[in-house]
């Protein structure tokens, strides 16, 4: 592959179309599209709002996007320091093996170091293994102990309702642990 060159920079207002276009295909990729209902209306506030929820870098190619990586702060409680979560990092295949992705990472840890944080973290999908060997070739361990725990829509809102019985049986019933 003929590598070209690329540029990364800090997203941009404008940019929106273009980073929920490579969201879509991200998770076409993934195959959760049926889950996808972001616009780029609706993740203006997030990135670009009085309180920003995260943060996104983009890669362009002759002025293109063709990269994008959506991050936030989180913060473990064992280390007392906040670190970085990259949410997202989707190359377009054309591009990949190009040394795009490998930028974008060097580029968000030393984001991480030059504020402090203590980790750096992302999760993979368990079949992805080209992911998996990419990203344990640039040094990170896969944690197979870990599994997400995610409550979205019905069951987010029925977690939230005071009084809710929820059985110990319950999944969701059980206590919170883990190295936060």
């Amino acid at each position: 592959m003929n590598a070209k060159p690329f540029t990364l920079r800090p997203a941009a207002v404008a940019d929106l179309p273009a980073i929920v276009g490579l969201i879509r295909e991200l998770a076409d990729f993934e195959q959760l599209l049926h889950l996808v209902v972001v616009t780029p209306e609706s993740l203006h506030p997030h990135l670009f709002g009085r309180r920003p929820a995260a943060e996104a870098v983009v890669a362009e190619v002759n002025g293109e996007v063709v990269a994008f990586a959506l991050f936030f702060t989180n913060f473990s409680t064992f280390l007392g320091r906040p670190g970085l979560y990259l949410e997202d990092l989707y190359v377009r295949p054309a591009h990949r093996g190009s040394g795009l992705g490998k930028a974008m990472l060097r580029h968000l840890a030393a984001l991480a170091l030059q504020r402090g944080c203590g980790r750096f973290e992302w999760s993979v999908l368990d079949w992805n293994e080209n992911a998996i060997r990419f990203y344990q070739g640039m040094g990170a361990t896969v944690m197979p102990d870990w599994r997400i725990c995610r409550v979205t829509g019905d069951a987010l809102a029925t977690m939230a309702k005071p009084g809710n019985d929820l059985s110990p049986a319950s999944p969701a019933a059980a206590p919170a642990s883990g190295a936060s």
